[in-house]
């Protein structure tokens, strides 16, 4: 069953059209890795998805129904479609755990015990429950961003979306965040994952898409299009990829 159904979104900053006629479905467990040159509209997919870009046209639909509408229904629909973040969106003033807690809290509306039960399971599962008490400018950025998917892990989503969550590391920092998502990967998580990395893509994924001037390119299972593109602007962007 498909989880999210894009159906013709297009979206247009003014004249600049970012996304044209897009259409794709998520299914209950799918993985798929979106890869693409920067600019090529991966991310505003995304936003699009998680409705932090209003679309221009197009439906979004949500185990089969509209999605948007008053902040609440947004709000809602948020809390079963998590974000994870280039930049890890941490809350500064707020320790590890409490970061984790507040959507429990405020979202889900769980009372203080249940919140710190869910965080501090993610935490561990993560690898950050020895660092509860630390605050996110004490920690590094791997740590930072395990944290942020802990904490879209409380929310116990339905589908995970992560922009880039490797573009803001330094390189020795990607390998403890990708594992982190190779697990969940493994656990049946349904995620989409815009990257940069093209083995972790290429091994991960069920399906992999190739954005290209704001239109999927090409789709298919990554052995295929790694191996055998057939779009030709799939085929000169990976030759720059793998040599470059």
């Amino acid at each position: 069953m498909a989880v999210i159904c894009v159906e013709h979104l297009r979206k247009a900053f003014g004249a600049h059209e970012v996304l044209k006629d897009i259409d794709f479905s998520i299914e209950k467990g799918e993985v798929i890795c979106m890869i693409g040159s920067s600019g090529s509209g991966k991310s505003t997919l995304l936003r699009c998805l998680n409705l932090l870009e209003s679309k221009t046209e197009g439906r979004i639909l949500f185990m089969e129904k509209e999605i948007g509408g008053s902040q609440k229904k947004i709000n809602e629909y948020r809390s079963r479609v998590g974000m994870v973040f280039q930049s890890f969106h941490l809350f500064h003033n707020m320790t590890v755990l409490e970061n984790c807690m507040s959507g429990c809290r405020k979202v889900l509306k769980k009372n203080r015990e249940q919140a710190r039960a869910i965080s501090m399971k993610y935490l561990k599962k993560v690898g950050m429950a020895p660092y509860i008490h630390a605050k996110p400018a004490q920690l590094s950025g791997g740590q930072q961003q395990r944290v942020a998917i802990a904490r879209a892990l409380t929310m116990e989503p339905e589908v995970l979306l992560f922009d880039e969550p490797t573009s803001a590391l330094d390189p020795e920092m990607v390998g403890e965040v990708l594992n982190v998502i190779r697990e969940l990967a493994k656990e049946g998580l349904t995620m989409m994952i815009v990257t940069h990395e093209m083995a972790f893509a290429r091994a991960v994924s069920n399906r992999t898409i190739f954005m290209d001037q704001g239109v999927i390119a090409e789709s298919g299972p990554p052995e295929k299009l790694f191996q055998s593109p057939e779009n030709p602007r799939t085929k000169e962007f990976l030759s720059r990829f793998m040599n470059g």
